[in-house]
């Protein structure tokens, strides 16, 4: 079968944002790594990353003027960005990785109605469907993982700051390049983010990061943040935000591998925590087969 440029563009896009997703993963091992607050080790994730944005948006080719108007938009999803981020390292340091990854899986759900929602579109059924069976897996966790009860709430408000952004930048993407997107909003999550440290005295002595912390942020600032999420966001010109989070959904399976690696965390977990992360991540796996078979049957009717 001959590869069209459209489906090459596609295959593309999908091994980018596979890439994507496994970086992804293994920003919560950095995230149980480091030592300061969740609030401040966002600030210091998106001060590096900004920084790096910088100066490669200063020497490339990219078109860097955008509209006031614009301009503010992204600096509004900047804030939904930084409380996403926030959210998610305090899931982690009130629970455990594989909890906070799993509770990310639930992306699917909220973007399966916030997406049509906010786009004013037909609500699909399988996407719903899809939804309820990760929040099936979900209510099976909180259940038996009392103990992180909190925790899990965290990582499902993470989830759904989330879901907003990925379905605001969809918009984005189709008319400015994701550098200057990432930028942009990672700029407004830094002001928002101080603005709230000066507020609460956050910048205390006790949150200055140490050698390893910096070595850690370093890592997270460059690698997982700039770099994933300039690509994490161009493969939405041509992938949906529901597929982009279906395949987010993949960062428990490798969250928790490294998780086993580094701490052992898979020791700590009852098995109603596996019995609801399989349904979970069997629902991430089996959609796609399912939608497939769904749209053959409609093509031949």
């Amino acid at each position: 079968m001959t590869q069209t440029p459209e489906n090459t563009g596609l295959t593309k896009n999908l091994i980018i944002l596979h890439i994507t997703v496994f970086v992804w993963g293994f920003t919560g091992i950095l995230g149980q790594l480091i030592t300061i607050s969740a609030v401040n080790l966002v600030w210091y994730r998106v001060l590096i990353a900004v920084i790096s944005l910088f100066f490669y948006v200063i020497f490339s080719k990219n078109e860097r003027k955008i509209e006031p108007k614009t301009y503010l938009k992204m600096a509004l999803t900047g804030a939904l960005v930084g409380g996403h981020w926030i959210l998610f390292f305090a899931s982690i340091k009130l629970s455990t990785v594989p909890v906070t990854l799993v509770c990310l899986s639930s992306i699917t759900l909220f973007t399966a109605i916030l997406e049509p929602l906010i786009n004013k579109k037909s609500i699909s059924k399988m996407e719903i469907i899809a939804g309820i069976l990760i929040v099936t897996g979900i209510t099976l966790i909180f259940k038996f993982e009392t103990q992180y009860t909190k925790g899990i709430i965290a990582g499902l408000a993470s989830a759904v700051l989330a879901s907003l952004f990925s379905i605001i930048n969809a918009r984005f993407v189709q008319k400015i390049t994701p550098p200057v997107i990432a930028f942009y909003e990672l700029s407004g999550a830094l002001v928002w983010i101080t603005l709230y440290l000066i507020a609460t005295h956050g910048f205390s002595k006790d949150q200055v990061p140490n050698h390893a912390d910096i070595s850690y942020l370093l890592v997270l600032g460059t690698l997982c943040t700039s770099v994933a999420y300039v690509a994490g966001v161009s493969v939405m010109r041509q992938l949906s935000a529901f597929k982009v989070a279906l395949i987010t959904n993949l960062e428990p399976v490798y969250g928790i591998i490294m998780a086993f690696i580094f701490f052992g965390d898979m020791n700590k977990m009852t098995a109603g925590f596996w019995a609801g992360a399989l349904i979970i991540l069997s629902t991430i796996f089996l959609f796609p087969l399912v939608q497939k078979q769904v749209v053959r049957r409609r093509t031949k009717v």
